[in-house]
């Protein structure tokens, strides 16, 4: 069957080089090449383009579901090549926040730092987001949901072009701080929701940050969603079958 990506409206979701250091799934350079070579090289104009098929859900969150069709593989079988491919992607202890092998059910939240970065005219913003994914697992087929309700932001004021900061005592966005680090009097952390911003809302002072962290969001969602498919019918380094 061919595989469905869609937008939907859900009632509620139980809750360094590489995009990102715990989800090792795609390195930010080929990520954001890979969304120019999809939506174009003007985030502005790729994100409005984006948005008219999006939809928000009931929590004012972006939500993709994708049905992932695996004829003649057990639900056990699926259940064991989703818990392989989630330890093998997210590095964090607590990524995996729920994991029910009876409901066939898989909760991951992982965050991805330094999804999207840009330089304005005073500051300079460093966007992490924390997708939630979930897996519904039933024999020969899997359902997945993604969402991702806000951008997370540290905003750099030493960095923008226009600051009076002195050159040599830029941080410019610094996303290795660690969260809630007060240590740098530059850095200071901001929740964006994604439905109250550019492209959603037209006028908008963060419009060229929040066109280019849709886009990269959106196209994060795509890349996870293609891994996990070829996980699933495939397996992830291809001498994982059970004929051995």
């Amino acid at each position: 069957m061919k595989k469905i990506k869609f937008w939907i409206s859900v009632a509620a979701i139980i809750i360094g080089g590489a995009t990102g250091v715990q989800a090792q799934v795609m390195k930010t350079a080929d990520l954001e090449k890979y969304a120019k070579n999809k939506y174009g090289e003007k985030w502005v104009d790729a994100a409005m383009t984006l948005s008219k098929n999006m939809v928000r859900d009931k929590n004012e969150s972006l939500t993709y579901q994708q049905i992932i069709e695996v004829p003649g593989k057990t639900r056990q079988q699926l259940y064991v090549a989703l818990n392989y491919w989630v330890t093998a992607t997210f590095k964090e202890k607590n990524a995996i926040t729920l994991n029910d092998k009876e409901a066939g059910c898989i909760i991951v939240s992982s965050t991805i730092p330094g999804i999207a970065d840009h330089m304005g005219t005073v500051n300079r913003y460093s966007v992490n987001i924390t997708p939630i994914i979930r897996f519904d697992i039933k024999e020969g087929r899997v359902r997945m949901t993604y969402t991702v309700q806000t951008y997370d932001i540290l905003a750099d004021i030493s960095g923008g072009w226009l600051t009076l900061v002195a050159s040599d005592e830029r941080t410019y966005g610094d996303s290795k701080r660690k969260k809630d680090d007060k240590t740098n009097g530059h850095l200071y952390d901001e929740q964006w929701e994604i439905f109250h911003h550019y492209p959603f809302v037209e006028k908008d002072s963060k419009k060229r940050t929040c066109a280019k962290a849709l886009v990269m969001t959106h196209a994060y969602s795509n890349a996870i969603m293609d891994k996990v498919e070829e996980a699933l019918k495939n397996g992830i380094v291809g001498n994982d079958d059970e004929d051995w």
